[in-house]
């Protein structure tokens, strides 16, 4: 496994890999007219709720490159927000390759980190990860 999870191709885009819980995005970001895709679909026909469509493009938004970018994005895994998060993250990686100046800024929008949270695993005799079943006196 290579520790940088962004690389360059030939010049012709930037590639982020973005993760968060589960889900993995491998986005492709390059100069163009703008617009994102997510796995063939505009971005806002696959994030339909408004909160997930911002998120995911917040990068964009926050250093206000709507019309200079282009990206896509295939997402695999996880649930519909820690899909959103983890195309945040992989856009970031890609901008902050395409133009290093824009790093220090994403950073400190707090985009470049990987949040590491993930969910806690089953013990056994317990009903979920700490949830214990229920006591009864008699």
């Amino acid at each position: 496994m290579e520790k940088t999870a962004a690389k360059t191709h030939s010049g012709k885009y930037f590639e982020g890999v973005g993760r968060r819980k589960t889900a993995i995005a491998r986005v492709k970001v390059q100069k163009g007219k703008g617009g994102l895709t997510v796995n063939g679909k505009p971005v806002a026909e696959f994030f339909t709720v408004p909160r997930l469509l911002k998120t995911a493009l917040a990068p964009i938004e926050s250093l206000k490159l709507d019309e200079s970018i282009s990206a896509s994005a295939k997402v695999s895994g996880g649930g519909i927000m820690a899909q959103a998060e983890a195309v945040r993250h992989g856009l970031a990686l890609g901008l902050s390759m395409m133009d290093e100046e824009l790093r220090p800024r994403l950073r400190a929008f707090g985009y470049m980190t990987r949040d590491s949270r993930m969910v806690e695993r089953k013990k056994y005799g317990l009903k979920k990860a700490r949830r214990a079943p229920q006591w009864a006196k008699r």
